[in-house]
């Protein structure tokens, strides 16, 4: 019966962080258009590496440069902009 306990203390552990996690808002730009304006605007892009939404209400996007530097934009999922 212990064990059984533990592991559904487990389970719930997990799934706590998910519903943590809260969406872009309903006004929100498309990733897609978010993504084609980062690269319209980057003028030494190389490719997109990551793209992931933070729970502080930003895409966080990053990328490299044709140099072979990495950087990390947050760009506002509204409005496109960076931040």
């Amino acid at each position: 019966m212990i064990r059984t306990g533990l592991a559904a203390l487990a389970l719930g552990a997990l799934a706590l962080p998910a519903l943590a996690d809260t969406p872009p808002p309903a006004d929100a730009q498309p990733l897609s258009r978010i993504v084609a304006t980062v690269e319209a605007n980057v003028a030494d892009l190389a490719f997109i590496e990551d793209v992931s939404w933070d729970d502080d209400g930003y895409w966080e996007v990053e990328y490299r440069t044709t140099g072979g530097r990495e950087v990390e934009i947050k760009v506002d999922p509204v409005s496109g902009q960076t931040r």
